[in-house]
Formats: C-alpha cells, structure tokens, sequence
C-alpha cells in the first residue's frame, strides 16, 4: 500500500527562558494507507506532541513531516488549514462536542466550511452516524442528554462525516467505561474494514492489541515495534 504519512527524524523543543524541554527526540514513522495502528506510551511520552504533528496542529522544530508525500513545511496557514480539513478526522478523549449545538449540528461542523448545501450536509451527518454506531433517534438531541460512550460516537461521526483519508484519536476510550470502550473499538474496526487509516494514541494495552502494529514512545522517540496480541485485546477479554 502507499505511504499516507512520513515523519522523518522529527523533533519538536519547547523553550520557556532559558529552559529547553524536548517532547519529541527525532521521530521517524511511515503511515500506510489502509493501516490501523496504535502508538503506546507513559504519561510524558511525547503521545500528544506526536499526534499534534501528525494532526499538522503544530509544526516541528526540525525534521520533515510528509502527507500523501507532499512536505507540510512548504504550505502556509491556509493550505495547511484546508489540507487538515480535507485530510484528517479527529477523536478526542474529552469528545469536545458543543453543548448548546444538537448532535445533528455538531456532526455537520467540518462540512460547513466547505460549502456544502444543507440537505446534503443533513444527509452525509445521518450516514455517518450510523456508520460511527450511532441512532438517528440522537440527531434532534444536545450531547449532554446523551451517555459518554454515545457521545464518543457523536465525535467519530463528526470526524468521519467528510470522508478524511486519515483518523487519529486521542486516547479515545479514556473517559469511557469498558462496555462503552469497546463499543468504540469496534466501531473502529469497522471503519478499518472499509479501508480508513487509522491511528490511536493509546495509554492502554487492551486497546493497542486491537490493532495492526503497536508503536512504543518513550520519552520522545519511537523505541520500538510490538506485534499486537488479538488474544488481549479489549473486544476478547473479558
């Protein structure tokens, strides 16, 4: 398969004064489109920092970041704004749905932009939905009236709902209780059934052995490559 995402030899350096903090160390990671891979790591790994720069919501300090082989370095704001827009989904730990906005309207966010017309925004939000393991019966409602494993369904219909080539989520079972993580799981399975790239920033073992290749991130650099375990999965164990 083709190569979606290349990091080469990325690093990003935080510096407050005269102090210098490194999240990531020099970061290389090829990306295949079709593939659903996890990166795995303690808390001050670099998880957020290297999703960020995947997501191209922050820049590197050095190194290259490619997507679908073209260097992000060389595009500006705006390009860079419409490439995230067209390119790439996100799913967050904390849902971030707006709670004055009904489901419907939350999911149909990333469509306005483009100009899209309201009826066929209303259509592409109730396919989506549905494949994110959601009920139409939501669409009328705010999030707030819905359970947190729903809601984290809302937020993949969101991030799905215009057709991104790539999906990262951010530890996205980490609010969730177990019955509910693994309906998100699953959900994402699904996804990568149909041929969705996807990467999950993950904390949890449980959730890394669901998919294809677990990454290992410590203290800013990738350290290895683990093959996932199916048999601990969190769709297996009990």
């Amino acid at each position: 398969m083709p190569e979606i995402i290349k990091l080469i030899n990325v690093k990003k350096a935080y510096r407050v004064g005269n102090i210098v903090t490194w999240g990531l160390r020099g970061v290389d990671l090829v990306v295949e489109e079709g593939e659903f891979i996890s990166i795995i790591g303690p808390s001050g790994s670099g998880k957020t920092t290297l999703l960020n720069m995947l997501g191209l919501l922050d820049k590197p300090s050095s190194g290259k970041i490619l997507i679908e082989g073209i260097d992000v370095s060389t595009l500006g704001d705006r390009e860079l704004a419409r490439l995230r827009n067209r390119m790439i989904g996100f799913v967050f730990q904390t849902f971030n749905l707006i709670n004055r906005l009904t489901v419907l309207e939350n999911i149909e966010l990333p469509l306005i932009v483009r100009s899209i017309p309201r009826s066929k925004r209303i259509e592409l939000v109730k396919k989506a939905l549905l494949m994110a393991g959601g009920d139409p019966s939501w669409l009328k409602k705010k999030p707030n009236q819905l359970s947190g494993g729903q809601q984290q369904r809302v937020a993949i219909a969101r991030a799905i709902v215009g057709n991104p080539r790539i999906l990262l989520a951010d530890e996205p079972t980490g609010n969730l209780d177990r019955a509910s993580a693994k309906i998100v799981i699953q959900t994402f399975k699904n996804l990568h059934s149909r041929g969705q790239t996807i990467i999950v920033v993950t904390h949890d073992p449980e959730v890394a052995n669901c998919t294809q290749k677990i990454y290992l991130l410590q203290d800013g650099k990738i350290i290895g490559l683990k093959k996932p375990d199916p048999d601990k999965c969190i769709l297996v164990t009990v």
